[in-house]
């Protein structure tokens, strides 16, 4: 059977009615998204971004989340997979080397209210989109990353497709062409790192993901083989370091939503910095380190680890988001990383003087950083104006803790969205994905900067 076909089966076959754990996993996602689309829906990007698409709009079939507007579903995708993506606070996974909730959910969010689909039928399909969409990433290989392209973005059109096409039952024939529909929207660099194209990215990605499920499903045909051969994408995309056979080896055994599982992230800022702010507050911690007393920073990588940190030098908290020297600095002056510590305000004087104390290395003899979380680390070790040097190493992001603090946190105190961490919790039905919707559609009663303001 060619590739892409076996891929597609996989797909459309899919059933989670055996898959507790799974579904769990689904639910935790669909939390941590929404908390960070809550938050992303007051960012002023996204606000750029409703003013010049909203009016523009077609039939209002689908929510905008934090908003009580109703667009159609394409519109919703893109708009809501900005506002999940645009404080860098939403899930990662290895497999992935990105996002896949900020791409996936929005695409299914928009269809399954478009639909009248039951919460059940969106949670299996967004396990499936994740599947498809970290199997896809497994295939590529490292390459694809490290040319410059962001993973979120390229195989996120595809794992959109994917779970769209499972909500809509397409066969195993339509979902290929499906999947083929996305390939070649494929698109997103790297180089938009700590800029709002960042998280533009994901939501164009959500609504090009969406738009070839719904092609496809209307008859409009294209390649039915977008894995296979040596114009393919995986050849494409893949730059030598492909591996097809991992595409569809093991597929949903494990699902790849439990394991290696979503990461939820515990800072807004980029997964590549997270390891080094735990060392950083550790040490801080142990050792009452003074800021005003250090003299040097030295964070540690494996080669290509800091590939995304593309900013040494930050103007803002924004730009922030992307630099090591920033996160490391703000953790010493502050002991802590609030939401509001990456906002569009200007860095302050004493960040500046520190973070320009903050130098980076690369361990040569380290594994080099693939799509794998046994090659994550960071190294920090801080030398002092009395000559003590202290150092931590941390291996692992620990992530968020507690998923329903994160929600009320950065939803804000707003009534109506109180209770959809319950709901959120046990909804099965197409009544309860209802009661959901319209809990997105509640606005908070002023304008909040970030999730923290």
């Amino acid at each position: 059977m060619p590739l892409t076909a076996h891929f597609a089966r996989h797909i459309s076959e899919a059933r989670l009615e055996s898959a507790p754990e799974a579904l769990a996993a689904a639910r935790d996602g669909v939390l941590d998204f929404l908390a960070c689309a809550f938050a992303g829906a007051e960012d002023p990007s996204t606000s750029q971004l409703r003013r010049v698409l909203a009016p523009a709009a077609g039939a209002p079939v689908a929510q905008l989340i934090g908003r009580p507007q109703r667009v159609d579903l394409y519109t919703a995708a893109l708009i809501n997979g900005h506002a999940g993506h645009a404080l860098d606070y939403d899930d990662v996974h290895a497999s992935v080397r990105g996002h896949p909730s900020t791409v996936i959910l929005p695409a299914l969010l928009a269809l399954a209210e478009a639909r009248g689909a039951s919460a059940r039928a969106l949670l299996s399909a967004y396990v499936v989109g994740v599947e498809a969409m970290a199997r896809l990433g497994l295939a590529l290989g490292s390459r694809h990353y490290e040319l410059g392209f962001h993973s979120t973005a390229t195989l996120g059109t595809i794992g959109a497709a994917a779970a769209a096409a499972h909500l809509l039952g397409l066969d195993a024939a339509a979902t290929a062409n499906a999947l083929g529909l996305a390939a070649t929207q494929s698109a997103g660099l790297r180089l938009q790192f700590g800029t709002d194209a960042k998280p533009l990215h994901a939501g164009l990605a959500a609504r090009s993901g969406l738009l070839a499920a719904s092609l496809a499903e209307a008859g409009l045909a294209g390649s039915s083989a977008f894995a296979d051969g040596p114009i393919g994408f995986l050849t494409a995309y893949g730059a030598g370091a492909e591996a097809p056979e991992r595409l569809v080896e093991g597929f949903g055994a494990p699902w790849q939503i439990v394991a290696p599982g979503l990461i939820f992230k515990e800072f807004a800022c980029c997964t590549g910095t997270h390891c080094a702010a735990e060392a950083t507050l550790a040490l801080r911690t142990e050792h009452a380190i003074d800021p005003a007393q250090v003299t040097a920073v030295t964070v540690t990588f494996p080669p290509g680890g800091d590939a995304p940190l593309v900013v040494q030098r930050p103007a803002t908290g924004t730009e922030g988001r992307f630099s090591v020297e920033y996160v490391v600095a703000r953790a010493l002056i502050d002991g802590r990383l609030p939401v509001d510590a990456f906002d569009e305000r200007p860095v302050e004087a004493d960040a500046a003087h520190l973070l320009a104390k903050v130098a980076r290395r690369t361990d040569a003899a380290a594994p080099p950083m693939r799509n794998d979380a046994h090659t994550r680390f960071s190294v920090v070790e801080i030398t002092l104006a009395d000559g003590r040097s202290v150092s931590q190493r941390v291996a692992k992001v620990r992530g968020a803790c507690d998923l329903r603090a994160k929600f009320l946190d950065a939803a804000g105190p707003v009534p109506a969205r109180q209770a959809l961490p319950d709901l959120i919790a046990r909804m099965e039905s197409a009544a309860d994905l209802a009661a959901l919707f319209t809990g997105l559609a509640s606005a908070p009663s002023s304008s909040r900067r970030t999730a923290a303001a």
